[in-house]
């Protein structure tokens, strides 16, 4: 069991590492093009361990590698957090340097828009949702840098029909 949890760490790894090659390319492409578009440029991998046992790699950052920054705002490190008990998700997005009143969010169908603009810093990211939630139960806060949104999770029914046996 270890070997083969060691041979997908192995493949994720040097798919991470490839990728993080690729930005040294981006960067003297960057000096080279007389770009007056200065950084910080950054990207990353956040990598959990989902509910089913397997590593769950997300990208983020304002640069993907092999491409120039497309705009000057960042994509917030967004985590998502399912509490069985308390049949809520939880989602938390990173946002140093902006103020409350700078934060727009909408739930639209299964994505969450979240963008916020103050002086130099600007923020756009997308966060998926993958499960049922009351779009109507969301409450967000905001402190230190860090916004969280929670939305209770909506009951699952059973699908299908019992059938009575005569």
């Amino acid at each position: 069991m270890t070997v083969l949890f060691d041979d997908e760490f192995d493949r994720i790894f040097k798919k991470m590492s490839s990728s993080f090659m690729d930005l040294d390319n981006v960067f003297e492409e960057s000096g080279k093009s007389g770009s007056t578009t200065f950084g910080p440029f950054y990207y990353g991998y956040s990598m959990t361990v989902g509910q089913d046992g397997k590593p769950v790699i997300k990208e983020y950052g304002n640069v993907k590698p092999g491409l120039l920054p497309s705009s000057e705002s960042r994509e917030p490190l967004i985590d998502a957090i399912i509490d069985e008990k308390e049949k809520t998700l939880k989602l938390i997005a990173e946002m140093p340097g902006v103020e409350k009143k700078d934060i727009s969010v909408v739930v639209e169908g299964k994505t969450v828009h979240i963008d916020a603009e103050h002086g130099e810093k600007k923020y756009h990211g997308n966060a998926p949702i993958r499960h049922e939630v009351d779009e109507d139960s969301v409450k967000a806060t905001y402190t230190n840098g860090i916004l969280e949104m929670v939305f209770k999770l909506k009951e699952q029914k059973p699908k299908g029909k019992t059938v009575e046996v005569n």
